[in-house]
């Protein structure tokens, strides 16, 4: 279980700070980099002290510095945007599986952040503090769980345009997609319920950090000035970390 969470928090770090090294390089909102939509205000300050941020509450998480704290403030700027600026946009979001998908990662980030924060000790005085950030890294795991359903359901309902991602030398591309929703919604879930909460959220993580090996980096060498591709690198490596810190939660049955 500690061997999950402090892999989990290395990987959760390095995708906070890469989402923080990506606002200073480009200078912008990028559409497909979490937290913050290209349409948020702020323009290229607003990128650069949020690319700031980032990067200083990585290197707090990665060297265990004031933990909770840290990790609670990454979960409500990603919680923020989602509710702020991503749910401006709520019928894109309901209707447009690109837009969905970058309103849930964010979504899904912030409720592995309130996660991370709820593992590391709170001073006893903050009492009020305390009880806060104990609902929500509780609530979180629900709101995890709500993220990967919908991630799998929309493995079904774009499977062929996703069947056209999955590596060429890989065979069935059409099965792998239906395998991996099944996989997300069954992950899903276990988490939710607690039923081998720990062993599908093991898998998920494992599942994610292949698929930085085997899917993104490919493109990401492919195509070294494409942001979007170094984005969705880092999301899968942010994903693979939340993954494992949820997994260093919960129970291995029932």
């Amino acid at each position: 279980m500690l061997f999950l969470r402090h892999i989990g928090r290395i990987l959760f770090a390095i995708g906070i700070a890469a989402f923080g090294a990506q606002y200073l390089l480009h200078g912008q909102y990028l559409g497909g980099l979490p937290p913050v939509p290209p349409w948020a205000p702020g323009g290229t300050i607003g990128a650069y002290l949020v690319g700031v941020f980032l990067i200083v509450a990585a290197i707090a998480i990665a060297a265990q510095w004031n933990v909770r704290l840290v990790a609670a403030l990454i979960g409500a700027l990603f919680l923020s945007c989602v509710l702020f600026f991503h749910l401006q946009h709520l019928s894109d979001v309901i209707h447009k599986g690109n837009d969905r998908t970058r309103a849930l990662e964010p979504l899904a980030l912030a409720a592995a952040a309130f996660v991370l924060a709820g593992t590391f000790p709170t001073n006893p005085k903050s009492s009020a503090w305390h009880s806060i950030l104990e609902i929500s890294s509780r609530l979180a795991r629900f709101v995890f769980a709500f993220t990967l359903i919908i991630f799998g359901w929309q493995h079904f309902e774009y499977a062929a345009y996703l069947a056209t991602l999955v590596p060429a030398w890989l065979p069935a591309h059409l099965a792998w997609i239906y395998f991996t929703g099944a996989g997300f919604i069954a992950a899903g879930a276990s988490i939710a319920l607690k039923i081998l909460g720990r062993f599908a959220a093991t898998l998920l993580g494992l599942m994610f950090f292949l698929w930085v090996v085997i899917l993104h980096a490919p493109r990401v060498y492919a195509s070294l000035h494409n942001g979007d591709e170094w984005s969705s690198l880092f999301v899968a490596l942010a994903m693979a970390g939340a993954s494992f810190l949820l997994a260093s939660t919960l129970p291995n049955r029932a």
